[in-house]
Formats: structure tokens, sequence, C-alpha cells
């Protein structure tokens, strides 16, 4: 094998688990190869080892990033200036012109998002030697812009590396983009020919799986790697992931002109714990999408951004999902978007009936109908379990550190099968100290007032 006499990296003390290892040594011995390895498992970590020492034999000199925008920093540049702390790295987010001097550049990996790659695709061919496509469930539909400017990015000598903890989790049909874009020659020439082998037409417009379409699948999905959470035991029992969602144009305009306004209130007035609190929530409505204004009626802001991420995590989540949502306009504007995007879930909040809520909780716990719920936190903080969900995702922070405690409490109980993951969505300066506040478990008034005073600040 070629990394046998590798000497492992171990910044600052950090020791690679058996499943990293065994993974990054498999991808260096495959220029052509699919990553499975669940969410949370460290696969980012295996594939910066894996090229790191690529370009250190020099079989490659660039690396090519393509990922959702919410882990271009969080995951990828984080990890690669913990992991790789020599290489040199550059985000390519922003204009049309910053992008294409980005590529044009000489940053060893270079971290891009799908959208980001369609403008800039001429710059990009043939300045990257390996390219690693993350949560690659994006690229399942051959049909798409962003898969036919893929694979013109792809040259018969390009290293692809794909990454996703959910391989065709919708449907065989999902496995044929990602095979004709990383093993074509495995894959059938035309897509009609691919459907009708893992598909029976038993009407008009339905399609469902044949009995043997998984083995299809998997033989096409070859050379493969998978770990499971379950698998890695030396994992903590508990991670958490932040995901950035960054502030739209509009919400960013909002955001800044509160900020002025309550500015300008606070000035020569002593704050109080509850008024900060309070004054707090009005920020993070407009980083959630939905504002109350005085009058009671609602403003809804363009929060794209924020639900793709949450979509994305749910994507690559291989078990249930609970999405912890603060206000209750905002879980309807979710709710609704999960749906018309095809994901099966329910809604929690303190309008649902109790008799309700118990069916829908039985519903999640026993039937595999459901794939999440969105919870208003407050409504299923405390006695409820949840264990058939081993992730989290915290749409945007509480302000009370039980209640953040009590929610992650639902699927930490007597039951969970599994490793758990909580996911922090922020897109705020507010919500990343909110995070911060919560996980260290710091909740107490003075806190919660100097948090406030220094978010007007700007400091």
């Amino acid at each position: 094998m070629i990394l046998q006499n590798y000497k492992w990296p171990r910044p600052m003390g950090f020791t690679p688990f058996e499943h990293q290892k065994v993974t990054a040594d498999f991808l260096v011995n495959n220029g052509r190869a699919f990553c499975f390895n669940e969410q949370g498992t460290g696969k980012t970590a295996s594939v910066i080892w894996a090229a790191d020492y690529l370009i250190s034999a020099k079989i490659i000199k660039r690396v090519l990033v393509i990922c959702p925008l919410s882990i271009m920093q969080s995951a990828w540049q984080n990890d690669l200036f913990k992991f790789a702390v020599h290489r040199t790295v550059d985000v390519a987010y922003g204009s049309t012109d910053k992008r294409n001097k980005i590529v044009n550049g000489s940053a060893e990996f270079v971290i891009i998002n799908y959208d980001g790659i369609t403008s800039i695709a001429e710059s990009a061919l043939g300045k990257f030697d390996l390219i690693v496509i993350d949560e690659a469930n994006a690229y399942k539909n051959v049909q798409t812009k962003r898969w036919k400017t893929m694979r013109k990015l792809v040259t018969p000598n390009t290293w692809v590396w794909m990454l996703t903890g959910t391989p065709a989790a919708q449907s065989p049909v999902d496995a044929y983009g990602l095979a004709k874009l990383c093993v074509p020659h495995s894959a059938p020439r035309f897509f009609g020919d691919y459907r009708e082998s893992v598909m029976q037409k038993i009407s008009m417009y339905k399609w469902i799986p044949r009995p043997d379409s998984n083995t299809t699948v998997f033989n096409l999905l070859q050379p493969a790697i998978r770990y499971e959470k379950s698998q890695c035991l030396d994992l903590p029992e508990k991670m958490f992931i932040s995901r950035h969602a960054p502030l739209t144009s509009q919400q960013e305009k909002y955001y800044k002109e509160l900020k002025t306004k309550l500015l300008m209130e606070a000035a020569g007035e002593e704050i109080s714990s509850i008024n900060a609190a309070s004054k707090m929530s009005k920020l993070l409505q407009i980083s959630c999408g939905s504002v109350y204004s005085d009058s009671g009626a609602v403003i809804d802001f363009d929060v794209s951004t924020r639900l793709n991420a949450i979509e994305e995590v749910i994507d690559e989540a291989s078990h249930k999902v609970l999405i912890f949502v603060p206000f209750r306009h905002t879980i309807e504007l979710l709710s609704a978007h999960l749906k018309k995007a095809g994901i099966e879930t329910e809604e929690i909040h303190g309008d649902v009936p109790v008799r309700k809520r118990t069916e829908i909780f039985k519903q999640f716990q026993e039937g595999s109908r459901l794939k999440a719920l969105v919870i208003q936190p407050q409504a299923a903080a405390h006695g409820v379990t949840l264990t058939a969900a081993d992730t989290i995702v915290w749409y945007a922070p509480v302000t009370s550190t039980e209640t953040y405690l009590q929610a992650n409490a639902r699927i930490d109980r007597p039951g969970q099968k599994n490793a758990m993951t909580i996911v922090h969505i922020e897109g705020s300066p507010i919500e990343r100290k909110l995070y911060a506040m919560l996980q260290n478990n710091i909740n107490n008034h003075e806190k919660i007032v100097e948090l406030y005073k220094k978010e007007l600040e700007g400091t």
C-alpha cells in the first residue's frame, strides 16, 4: 500500500482514528473513488491527509474542493488549517472576478460551492489534478447545468473523489449521475438503459425499484469505502458541528438597520437582562427569516441559504432528524420548504394539541414515514423520548441553556443506538456567540446583557 510507511501528522496532539487512516489509504490508492462514510466520521480529515500525501509525492499539484456553501469555511477551511497547516488554502466565494482570481492563483487547495463553480468553469479547466465533491448527491441529475459543468472539468486524467453518507438514498436512479462523473466506464451509456435495470414501470407515471436494485447500485458505485458511526468505536458519543448559512443581502440590510435602531434606543439607558433578551430576539428573527412587527404582523425575508443548509443536513443524515426552531412562524416557513422538497415531516409547537403531539411522536419513533420533525424547543424540551433520531439541527439558537440542554437530551436517552450529532446553523455574529455560551453552559443574566452590548457595539 502506498501509505504503508507514511507518518501520520499529529497537529496539536491529534491522533487520527483507525477508520480515518484506512479511508485515507483507500483514497490514495484509487484515483476515482467514492467515500460513503456517514456524517460525523471525519471524512474531510481523511481526504485532506490523502491529498496532502499525493502533493508531497508530486503525484498531484492542486486540489479543488466543491461543497455546500454552509461548510466551505466551518468544515473544509477549518479542517485544512488544522490538519494541513503547511498547505496554502483559499475559498473562492464572492464576485466572479474574485473567484476567477483565486482559481487562477497558486493555492494548493481551493474551496468553492456548487453554484460558484458554474460561473468560473472555463478558468478552472486544467487547473486542478484532484477534484473532491462533498455531499455528492448534488450531482445525481445528469440533466442539470451543475452536472454538465462538472463533466467538462473532469478529464480522463483527473482524480475524482465523491463523498456522501447517503448514496442513492431516495431512488436507485440517483446513482447514475454519480457514476457517470466518477466512473463513466462502469455506467450504461444512456440513462434510460440504467433506469430499466434498476426500476420497474407499473403504470404510466409510476416506477418502483427492482428487487435486485441495491446490488446493481452497489456494483455500479465502485470502488467505494463506507464507515458508519456505529462502527467507529473511537468516536465520541456526541459531536457538535457548525454550518454557516450567510445572511442574504435582504437579511443583511435589515439586520444592520435594526442594530442601528437598537443602539440609539440603548444610548444612555441601563439595559436589563429581560430587555436585552427581548431585543436580541429581534436580531435572531431576522437571521431566521421572519420578524414580528410591533403590530403583530409577520414580515418574511429571503432566507434561502439557511433553508438549503437544513436540507443538506437532512440529505446527509442516515437516520431521522430533529430540527429545533425558536420562532412559531419560522416553523411554518421551514416545514413548507421541506415538504415541497419531498421530505416527510410534521410540526410540533404550542398550538398543536397534546393528543396530536403524542400521535406524531409515536409515528416518528415507531414508523418509517417521517424523516424529520420541526419542533419549537419549549414544546418538546422535557420528558419526550425521540431516539429514532440521532441528529439534531438547531435552525437558530435559543437564549436559555436549560432549554438547549433539555432539547438535546431528546435523543440522548436510553434506547439510543447511534453516535449523536448536534448541528448548529449560524449566519450572524450573535448566533455564533450564543451557541458558544450554550455549549459552555453559560446561563446568567449578566452574560446575556454583555452579549447584547457587544453585538450592538460590533465587537
